[in-house]
């Protein structure tokens, strides 16, 4: 969901209210064990494809991230915590066959210890989070929410910070 197009100078993300992150990842433990990690990895890149697809599902950006050879995980922005709650528990989600899938194998003990799984949520509330990108295509919280010059929420990380949200 990330943009190709270079912005010319400096901007700043479009986030208006609370901002809801998800990192979720997967370490795989024994590299030799690929029929227990490519399940998950192959899982991961469904759930994005399905969410994708449907957005009114929630999910505003994801971004891929490899933090070493054996640890991937992807930064989701999502509309509310509601809607990262509604997908995790639809009974018409791949989350959910996904899920239940690890929790048989697990029961069965099998593939215990080849494979970890983490996830963390954050909910920011507004006023508590800001961002700046010089000379980048819309990446991150930028390209969930939308790119403004830097100047409409201030030249300093302290405006940013303090921007409110003006309603109509």
């Amino acid at each position: 969901m990330s943009g190709k197009t270079v912005v010319a100078g400096r901007t700043t993300a479009a986030a208006e209210g609370d901002v809801v992150v998800l990192l979720i990842g997967v370490r795989i433990n024994h590299f030799w064990a690929v029929h227990h990690w490519i399940p998950v990895l192959t899982a991961m890149s469904r759930m994005l494809r399905e969410l994708r697809r449907d957005p009114s599902r929630g999910l505003l950006n994801a971004v891929l991230l490899t933090a070493s050879p054996r640890t991937y995980y992807v930064v989701q922005y999502w509309e509310s915590k509601e809607k990262l709650y509604g997908y995790a528990h639809a009974p018409d989600a791949f989350h959910r066959v996904a899920w239940a899938a690890m929790n048989r194998r697990e029961r069965k003990g099998k593939g215990r210890g080849h494979v970890g799984l983490w996830h963390e949520t954050y909910v920011v509330p507004e006023g508590s989070y800001e961002s700046i990108y010089a000379d980048m295509p819309a990446f991150g919280l930028a390209a969930a929410t939308g790119v403004l010059p830097v100047e409409k929420r201030g030249r300093s990380a302290k405006e940013r910070f303090t921007h409110r949200r003006v309603d109509a």
